[in-house]
């Protein structure tokens, strides 16, 4: 078999792989907050410090990192991502909980009604919060196109077959469409360090 045949198989699967199976990524702790708490921790006035734009369209990471407090213990240097949110919320894992002392429901991002609030600390500035910890629920964010060819819906749930260094088949990710997305799985750190995930990891939805 000629050099150049070869090399195309290698694309020709390469390009299969990818319209089978959707990118997964792992998120780390973090804080979205308010313009009102951002003035709160760091000063009237203060506008967060873009450093670094994530996978989703229109959302960074910030060179700001606060301290979260909880009943029995902190997790610091947390980073801040933006942009500003009506409301701050905070996004952890069931681990991180348990070094807090706090228990997060399991929530898709901005469903904090009914949630258990804590401390965010930056030097000797607090903001305690009533509500707005949670631990993200697994999902992906889809593209409408893409929603239309894998065959899914909005809020539907499915199975994730994770191809990763400890293979796991992830039940109830639910399915977020919208045309602000780029389509990603996003898995916390928990299930990430579960399944031995790694940076390219793919996953297929599973029939």
């Amino acid at each position: 078999m000629s050099a150049i045949s070869t090399v195309s198989l290698e694309r020709l699967a390469e390009q299969i792989v990818r319209r089978l199976t959707v990118e997964m990524e792992a998120s780390g702790r973090h804080v979205h907050l308010s313009r009102a708490h951002v003035e709160a921790l760091f000063g009237p006035g203060y506008r967060l410090n873009r450093v670094k734009d994530l996978s989703q369209p229109g959302q960074f990471a910030c060179a700001e990192r606060v301290t979260l407090v909880g009943p029995k213990g902190i997790l610091q240097n947390v980073v801040v991502l933006g942009p500003e949110r009506e409301e701050s919320q905070v996004e952890i894992s069931l681990t991180d909980g348990v070094a807090l002392g706090l228990t997060p429901p399991v929530r898709l991002s901005g469903d904090i009604a009914g949630t258990p609030g804590l401390t965010i600390r930056h030097g000797d500035r607090l903001v305690t919060l009533d509500r707005g910890l949670i631990a993200a629920k697994r999902h992906i964010h889809m593209t409408p196109a893409d929603a239309a060819r894998f065959g899914v819906e909005n809020g539907q749930e499915v199975r994730l077959q994770a191809f990763t260094a400890r293979p796991v088949v992830f039940e109830g990710v639910e399915v977020r469409i919208s045309p602000k997305f780029a389509t990603a799985v996003h898995i916390d750190y928990d299930e990430a360090n579960a399944c031995g995930f790694q940076k390219g990891d793919r996953g297929m939805i599973l029939p």
